[in-house]
């Protein structure tokens, strides 16, 4: 984990505006979103089976008068959205003669709403649909629903797609049926809080940490959406509600924007072709339960991304890793979350694998020294290696859930005379009270004699603070035959070779030997690493970067 990466002070407050236009995500990962749609939500609902939302029984309060059936017959209703039934089971529990439609995204939503209790086949028609792609007219007949409700539903559509969805829905609505829609708007906290990790798709269209995405609409977009599908408003209303939450000290300003549209209005038209409709102002609440997610909000998915404890690892898988003579059972988190993931620790990096092959290969790079891994993650493979041959590693990161699974990676897979030479450590990059505390580790305060960090150059944020740490923990002593090195193996990303250069010289460090594959030999220092092994082969597709540094002048560490 970078230094830069350090999470804000508790009480979180957001306004209700949002100025910046956040930093989009790349467009490999905007087309895999879209491709993978449907999986993310397989896998949401895997997770958290039908137990992640609430109830839904605000519909009765806010739209029961367009559930009583009409000229005695019976109601049909469509449920585009349906999840795990928290819509369904409520409305056939207040009115037991309607029927409903119920689709959804993903088939494992389906399969819960038809093992809920109260699910009737007589009452309840449940099936599969990816409404972008999928005609609805496949399982429902044309023009015979009397309503639609899209309850969050399409936020998670991509804006391109989301005409076509609504003249899917079109196709199977009567004449005068109308679309009940709730789903979030414009300025809520959890927009700003996704554009802050730089999650944006595009314009108000975010990712969440789970690949599941979410739409922010403001009234004029909406509005236009459904006017230009045939639709016309009938009614619209943006509620602005500000939730405390005592026990996790957060102020949180949730929006959510709620309307009805009706296809072919058989009433009076306004003077500008529209239907005479009403609006209401945003009302302004304050909840201060210690339950933050209450049923009227509704926004629940939201909370558990941004503020509930990771379930990652619920998901974790063991990977082999072999370098050499060592073989490693590492617990890591499954591929499929890790481009969301919020801590970088809890990933296995290509160039932790280099290194640590590197180590196997030439444990004289360690071998009698004390060695300090600066951002080693949660594997600590490079840390495991050079315990074996070295006078013993400091392992550290700094993020909790990082060290915790670091912990059960290296006492799995070491044994006890190996164990007592590793000690793990929180290091924040920058925080004078954890590099004390390290430095402390080093004997009698002398600092290390070889620190290794692998790709812990990707932010630019933290760049200055990972030198400025390395620099007050490394040992001044040594001879000019020993001397502490820095050594750095990373991929080029975000920060150029120049700026970490000219970070490094800023905090004392003299770059001795750089090695990038296929392009630049070293001097030597780097090269006869490779000398009689064939560790690049192992990573053909891969150009890495090695970069060591030794101390330019003394510092008085303080």
């Amino acid at each position: 984990m970078a230094a830069g990466e350090q999470h804000s002070a508790p009480k979180i407050s957001s306004s209700t505006t949002t100025n910046s236009s956040g930093r989009p995500v790349t467009p490999f990962w905007k087309e895999k979103y879209e491709r993978d749609a449907r999986r993310y939500w397989d896998i949401f609902y895997k997770r958290h089976e039908d137990k992640f939302f609430k109830d839904r029984h605000y519909l009765d309060k806010e739209w029961g008068k367009y559930f009583e059936a009409q000229d005695g017959g019976n109601m049909v209703v469509l449920e585009v959205g349906c999840g795990a039934g928290n819509t369904i089971f409520p409305l056939l529990a207040t009115y037991p003669d309607i029927f409903v439609h119920a689709c959804d995204f993903s088939s494992r939503a389906v399969d819960l709403v038809k093992k809920h209790k109260d699910f009737r086949p007589d009452h309840v028609n449940a099936f599969a649909c990816d409404i972008t792609s999928e005609q609805l007219t496949d399982a429902v007949e044309p023009s015979s629903v009397d309503l639609v409700t899209m309850i969050f539903m399409l936020s998670a559509v991509a804006p391109d797609k989301m005409p076509s969805v609504l003249q899917n829905v079109k196709n199977i609505l009567k004449h005068g049926g109308r679309v009940l829609f709730r789903d979030y708007a414009f300025g809520d906290l959890a927009q700003e809080r996704l554009m802050s990790k730089g999650q944006q798709i595009s314009e108000n269209f975010y990712v969440r940490g789970d690949g599941t995405r979410a739409y922010y609409f403001s009234n004029e977009y909406l509005v236009d959406l459904f006017s230009k599908c045939g639709f016309t408003l009938e009614e619209i209303c943006v509620h602005n509600k500000k939730v405390e939450n005592r026990s996790l000290d957060l102020v949180m300003n949730r929006n959510w924007i709620q309307a009805t549209f009706i296809l072919n209005p058989a009433g009076p038209l306004s003077p500008n072709n529209q239907h005479d409709h009403s609006t209401c102002e945003g009302k302004d609440a304050v909840d201060t339960s210690q339950k933050s997610e209450s049923e009227e909000i509704d926004l629940s998915v939201d909370f558990s991304n941004m503020f509930g404890t990771s379930h990652y690892l619920n998901e974790a898988q063991i990977i082999m890793i072999k370098a050499k003579d060592h073989d490693f059972k590492i617990k890591m988190l499954a591929k499929e979350y890790q481009h969301t993931c919020k801590s970088t620790g809890l990933m296995l990096w290509e160039s932790a694998q280099f290194m640590c092959s590197l180590l196997a290969e030439n444990p004289s790079i360690v071998a009698g020294k004390r060695v300090l891994e600066m951002g080693c993650g949660s594997a600590g493979i490079c840390s495991m290696v050079a315990a074996s041959s070295a006078q013993f590693v400091v392992a550290t990161d700094g993020d909790a859930e990082s060290l915790d699974l670091l912990r059960q990676n290296t006492s799995s897979n070491l044994d006890a005379e190996l164990l007592n030479r590793i000690s793990i450590r929180k290091l924040f990059w920058g925080d004078e009270d954890d590099v004390k505390a390290v430095r402390e580790l080093s004997g009698d305060g002398a600092g290390f004699d070889c620190i290794i960090g692998t790709d812990v150059t990707y932010n630019p944020d933290a760049t200055l603070p990972l030198f400025k740490t390395a620099r007050a923990l490394i040992s001044d002593g040594g001879d000019a035959g020993s001397k502490a090195a820095l050594i750095l193996c990373y991929i080029q990303r975000r920060v150029d070779e120049d700026s970490i250069l000219l970070a490094a010289e800023t905090q004392g460090f003299r770059l001795v030997d750089k090695w990038i594959n296929g392009v630049h030999e070293s001097n030597g220092t780097i090269s006869c690493w490779f000398r009689g092994n064939d560790v690049c082969g192992a990573f053909r597709n891969v150009t890495f970067s090695i970069l060591y540094f030794e101390v330019i002048h003394t510092l008085v560490f303080t």
